[in-house]
């Protein structure tokens, strides 16, 4: 189970970033499409970091 979450952790956060921004900023606005790329980015890299595989 956790390999599959640890291949699907780079795909996510590279599908969900370029969608869901300009989406946001489109409907809503500039600052809080801002805010969602920083929210997003921030989520997407703890969770990489959290999921990585390090060589022993």
């Amino acid at each position: 189970m956790l390999k599959k979450i640890i291949a699907f952790t780079p795909l996510f956060g590279a599908l969900t970033l370029p969608i869901i921004v300009p989406i946001t900023i489109s409907k809503v606005g500039i600052n809080l499409g801002i805010l969602s790329a920083l929210l997003i980015s921030s989520l997407w890299f703890i969770a990489m970091l959290r999921t990585s595989e390090m060589p022993h």
